[in-house]
């Protein structure tokens, strides 16, 4: 009876025991008062996962000593030998009021011309020896040379540049493959994402900067026509022109192009033409084409204006106004009418004259393009063919002769395809400057590719062939019309 006894006690006790605990336990769970702010900020920086996770994207701040010591190091080694410096020396003519004056040169000596260079950085983009740079790096050079990160120097030839856009693909030759660095997709950026930047600041040698995307799609920066670009706080300096701007990919998403800047150096304000345009823009150069051809869709934009905006019933002014379309054009096939505002592209937003003209670049030839457009009211969707642009008649180039103001000048009528190719509306008509020989009169007096010769001593110019005629006129008086920019200059003088 007493053994019975003794046991009864000793499961009532191992029972107490093991509810006590649970008691607690559900005490605790129902006095545990709500996670608070600090609780979830601490949560978040570990990346906890379950029920008092935040939902969110996969990036974080580094936390703990472990991740703030990680390095970019890594990151660098693969991308860095693909970036090279870049060598451009031309010579410049250097003009003195004693040349020509036979009593002074006996004395003084004829001007000497005088060697001029620039430095820069580039871009390997395929392993043949492809490299990308800036136009402005390579401008007017007689000869440019590079050199690649592990000490070799070669010479180079330009396969490809475009003022406008700021761009210029070279081409340099070796037994072995060169290394490369991948071109991402510039239109995946988002503000805040890691970069760097990499290139030869003031000579010094190759250097990396790091820092954020500042912001995309900038535009008015005053370097080229283009208006997309990239901004970013990594440290760019002059020299770093040409350079790669580098996601935490290792892929190239930008060439760095230009600074914001009012002592010269870095303040962190950055610009770099986006990935999307240089791939293109090299897919161009290694087809071996002679200019930047963008597809061609048969219509000309302009800015939506608050006024333009507040007529059509938009919110906000947004979008390119339709000001022309080309008869029989890919455009007016499709239904587009001047008046309509495009608003997107293949889906992806228009926001400007500039957004649009970048977005359709980027674009090859051959291919249909969606385009989300407002009409009269209502917003539809027009498939658009992008075609090559038309080369009209094809009228022969001519270089004029003679005494003439115009003596040294190339020039020829206008087609669409020549239109583009010197940076006009497609639209234009009339007699344009195609090239200049830099030691002609035509140099010496400030004619400008591009530049549209309307009228010469009261003659209407309307075909090539009339201003060879007018230039081989024997009069000392040129009074000549020109348009340029859409400005018309006017210019009377003695020759």
């Amino acid at each position: 009876m007493r053994v019975k006894r003794l046991s009864l006690v000793l499961i009532c006790a191992l029972m107490a025991l093991a509810i006590v605990p649970a008691a607690r336990h559900a005490l605790a769970e129902e006095t545990k008062p709500d996670p608070g702010l600090s609780d979830v900020l601490t949560d978040l920086l570990h990346g906890v996962e379950g029920e008092n996770a935040t939902s969110g994207p996969d990036k974080r701040v580094p936390f703990g000593r472990e991740e703030v010591q990680l390095s970019f190091a890594p990151l660098v080694k693969q991308t860095a030998p693909a970036v090279v410096n870049v060598y451009a020396s031309q010579t410049a003519k250097v003009t003195s009021p004693f040349d020509g004056d036979p009593f002074f040169e006996e004395f003084f000596g004829r001007s000497q011309p005088r060697a001029q260079s620039s430095l820069g950085s580039g871009v390997l983009v395929d392993p043949t020896g492809v490299v990308v740079t800036n136009f402005h790096v390579v401008k007017d050079a007689d000869q440019v040379k590079v050199a690649t990160a592990d000490g070799r120097e070669f010479d180079s030839k330009v396969l490809l540049k475009d003022e406008t856009l700021d761009l210029a693909v070279l081409k340099i030759s070796s037994d072995k493959p060169f290394p490369v660095i991948a071109i991402g997709d510039s239109d995946a950026l988002e503000v805040g994402d890691l970069v760097l930047a990499i290139g030869n600041p003031f000579g010094v040698g190759q250097t990396t900067t790091s820092g954020i995307i500042s912001a995309v799609a900038r535009s008015h920066i005053g370097v080229s026509d283009s208006s997309f670009f990239i901004q970013t706080d990594a440290a760019i300096n002059p020299g770093n022109s040409g350079g790669a701007l580098v996601n935490m990919g290792g892929q190239l998403i930008g060439i760095n192009t230009a600074i914001y800047s009012r002592s010269g150096g870095s303040i962190g304000i950055g610009f770099a033409i986006p990935s999307n345009m240089v791939r293109a823009f090299a897919d161009a150069a290694k087809a071996g084409l002679d200019f930047f051809e963008r597809p061609y869709a048969g219509a000309e934009f302009e800015a939506v204006t608050p006024q333009i905006a507040e007529s059509l019933g938009i919110d906000k002014p947004t979008g390119a106004l339709v000001s022309s379309v080309e008869e029989a054009g890919p455009a007016a096939k499709a239904g587009l009418k001047p008046g309509d505002v495009v608003l997107s592209l293949n889906g992806k937003p228009v926001e400007s004259v500039g957004a649009l003209d970048y977005r359709m670049a980027t674009l090859s030839i051959g291919t249909n393009a969606s385009f989300g457009v407002l009409s009269k009211g209502q917003q539809a969707t027009m498939d658009i063919a992008l075609e090559r642009p038309p080369e009209g008649a094809k009228a022969a180039e001519l270089t004029l002769r003679g005494r003439s103001p115009f003596s040294g000048a190339k020039v020829a009528e206008l087609s669409p395809r020549l239109a583009q190719r010197l940076g006009l509306r497609t639209d234009v008509k009339g007699v344009a400057v195609v090239d200049i020989n830099r030691d002609s009169p035509a140099a010496d007096f400030g004619f400008q590719p591009g530049d549209i010769v309307r009228e010469v001593n009261g003659l209407t110019i309307d075909k090539a062939a009339t201003l060879e005629q007018v230039a081989q006129q024997d009069t000392r008086w040129w009074r000549f019309t020109v348009e340029r920019g859409g400005q018309i200059l006017r210019q009377v003088l003695r020759y």
